[in-house]
């Protein structure tokens, strides 16, 4: 279908030569490249980079318990199917994973040694080496004694199934006259120090204070080697056939087999020699690509302490992280009696983090307070538990009807979800659950309300999980509308989740599985035929992930024809940019800045669609989640999004990278002019100015 002759620099990061489609998991890789190359960006506050390294160890961690698991999976199926050509070509990406990860763990270990230098000039000593010093020695011994050993068993005589009981992501300790550990889960890998005399911090790492001390705390000889376990964490349930009533218990008992997963990385210290190598290839059948020898630490992850431990005012004085964010809460939800008489006359778009959740919260606070509430609907992906939303529901349902769509899959919370539903059923409140194979992702809240007799609806939409601790470090878009067909179309969404139907059949809003990848590619082709006519077509996306081959296609198509593309792609994007003949009229941009890029938007020019949605350009979310993507009808919010905040994004230039024809990513040259957009920076300079001089100003109505 396609002319493609790719460049030698791009083969590696293909899924095939004859296909124009990088490999997710290669490009993903670089997007965690671009989280870690802020670790080591000197502009950037201290704090804030020890941030940035500490997410991209979590990162890998995540990926290689979800995505080298399945790519693992992928390569037993065609070791069974012996299809040696598919075979050759899914070894060759993994060989090519393992390499790249490898070479980010040496630049990890060169960007720790340097942030501890820095730290240090401002009293934040982070230990690498707990024998450096007599004092440094003494500190360690005292935090390993205090903190770590408490909690440690007596070793264990060591024998290969000892492998098999490791815990995903558990440290292990073995030492070669045969004593075993298995370092208990609730232990911290960045443990603190405080030196209150001084005015200093310390901070050690479990795996290098187990090297030194574990051995002599149990008389011991030599040093252990110290491992960590990765395993496979993914968790497939299908509920389609369950009781709702047995949902939870299905949920909770698939939960344990999260920690005995399959193997898929061990990463060690020490001196291990080589018949231990070989034990753990062969018990816990890894290929030696998959044990990594870690040169610095295997508790980056935990450096995220760091910035909890560290007194405010310390911050502060110092200037180690950002200025605290001022949200702004839009006067109209601080006047709480006024709220949905100021709806029915328009509608409000809420930009998180710059304006505050607490705006959100006011609507469902009012919205369970008010006498003319008769319902309220909301779906749960991950919601917070300390949530303040959770209370204001719960003392609501004494008077009103209130239902509570929990999806308990959604990764990594299945256990407060679980306990959400338990908390939310014993309040009173109708709790339903995600069914069958597809996973309730959708962001959305209704509020019936009966006025003179008849019923008013009015909805809440959200490209973002209704979570308060996120809604402070993710960007994300929401509306409330009054607007009667989008809240029918919400009606009958929950309705459907009630029946246990999957939804269709709306007026405004585009569910998935049912419609959005249609529409999407439908929406396309209107800017092909608008562009074959001779007319300007655009297509501008905002989306997480780009990897839908179907879509990807479709947009080539749409390049050769003229229509003018840009996309804003935060993580892993297989499309192309720039090649002559199949994408040169696409341009391909990611951020990463203070806060994750969250929103997902879609903008068609021609037809003047506007979408917002909860849904990337991705297979999962087109036909394995329950999906909603929502007009933007209010034309103030319409041309907000469309000329004022979609051209920042595009005009950044501090903090925007640039997709290349031949794979890599560059730093966006600065403008001509001279200036440096820095888009997430403008935004907060707009809501604290009250989005003066834009079209959301409220004088402007």
């Amino acid at each position: 279908m396609f002319l493609f002759a790719p460049e030698k620099k791009l083969h590696p990061l293909l899924i095939d030569l004859k296909q124009p489609f990088i490999h997710r998991d290669l490009s993903w890789l670089q997007f965690n490249s671009r989280v870690f190359a802020e670790a080591n960006l000197k502009t950037n506050p201290l704090l804030e980079r020890v941030k940035f390294l500490s997410i991209s160890s979590s990162n890998l961690d995540e990926f290689f318990m979800i995505r080298m698991s399945s790519l693992g999976r992928s390569i037993a199926i065609e070791l069974r199917r012996n299809d040696q050509k598919q075979l050759r070509r899914l070894r060759r990406i993994r060989t090519t994973i393992l390499g790249n990860v490898k070479k980010a763990l040496d630049r990890q270990a060169l960007s720790l040694n340097s942030l501890s230098s820095e730290l240090s000039s401002v009293g934040i000593h982070i230990i690498l080496e707990p024998k450096s010093s007599e004092s440094v020695w003494a500190l360690a011994k005292q935090v390993f004694d205090e903190q770590v050993l408490p909690e440690l068993l007596p070793p264990e005589p060591f024998g290969s199934a000892q492998l098999l009981l490791i815990d995903n992501l558990q440290f292990a300790g073995f030492f070669g006259s045969g004593g075993f550990f298995r370092i208990p889960k609730k232990l911290k890998s960045v443990l603190a120090l405080r030196d209150e005399i001084n005015l200093k911090i310390y901070f050690f790492f479990l795996d290098r204070l187990l090297e030194v001390f574990l051995g002599p705390a149990f008389g011991l000889s030599g040093q252990p080697v110290v491992m960590r376990l990765t395993r496979d964490a993914e968790l497939s349930v299908d509920l389609e056939e369950e009781d709702p009533e047995s949902i939870p218990d299905v949920v909770l008992s698939n939960l344990s087999k999260r920690e005995r997963g399959r193997p898929v990385r061990v990463q060690y210290r020490g001196s291990p020699g080589q018949d231990f190598l070989l034990l753990l290839q062969k018990h816990l059948k890894l290929s030696p690509q998959q044990i990594f020898e870690i040169p610095s630490t295997m508790c980056l992850q935990g450096l995220w302490s760091v910035l909890h431990e560290v007194p405010e005012n310390t911050q502060a004085t110092s200037n180690l992280r950002y200025p605290p964010l001022k949200s702004l809460v839009p006067h109209e939800f601080e006047k709480l009696n006024d709220i949905f008489e100021t709806l029915k006359s328009r509608d409000f778009l809420l930009h998180h983090p710059y304006d505050s959740f607490e705006a959100y919260v006011n609507w469902i606070r009012m919205a369970c307070a008010d006498p003319h509430t008769t319902m309220i609907q909301q779906t749960v992906y991950r919601m917070d538990a300390l949530s303040p939303v959770i209370e204001v529901l719960k003392s609501a349902a004494a008077s009103k009807k209130v239902r509570v769509f929990i999806e308990l899959r959604a990764r990594f919370d299945e256990f407060n979800n679980l306990r959400l539903a338990d908390e939310l059923r014993k309040s009173g409140i109708e709790v339903m659950f995600g069914f069958g194979k597809l996973k309730l992702h959708a962001k959305i809240a209704l509020v019936v309300r009966a006025e003179n007799g008849v019923n008013k609806l009015y909805t809440h939409l959200s490209t973002g999980n209704y979570n308060s601790v996120t809604a402070r470090q993710y960007t994300d878009l929401s509306v409330l509308t009054a607007n009667q067909e989008i809240g029918e179309d919400a009606l009958h969404f929950f309705d459907s989740l009630w029946k246990g139907q999957v939804p269709h059949s709306f007026k405004r809003l585009v569910p998935a599985p049912a419609k959005l990848h249609r529409r999407i590619l439908h929406l396309i082709e209107g800017e092909i035929s608008t562009a074959k006519s001779g007319k300007p077509a655009r297509i501008v996306g905002k989306v997480n992930t780009l990897v839908d081959h179907g879509v990807i296609e479709k947009l080539y198509l749409a390049s050769n024809e003229g229509v003018k593309i840009d996309l804003i792609v935060r993580g892993a994007c297989a499309l192309i940019p720039g090649l002559k003949g199949l994408s040169e009229n696409i341009r391909v941009f990611s951020i990463v800045d203070r806060f994750l890029e969250h929103s997902r938007i879609y903008y068609f020019e021609s037809s003047n669609s506007l979408y917002l949605s909860s849904a990337d350009w991705m297979p999962r979310n087109f036909f394995s989640r329950l999906e909603l993507a929502f007009p933007v009808l209010d034309d103030r919010l319409h041309r907000y999004i469309t000329k004022v905040l979609l051209p920042a994004y595009l005009e950044d230039r501090a903090k925007a990278r640039e997709l290349l024809p031949d794979g890599t990513w560059r730093k966006r040259a600065t403008s001509p002019d001279g200036l440096t957009l820095r888009s997430q920076f403008y935004f907060e300079e707009l809501a604290t100015r009250k989005y003066e001089g834009t079209p959301l100003e409220l004088k402007s109505l």
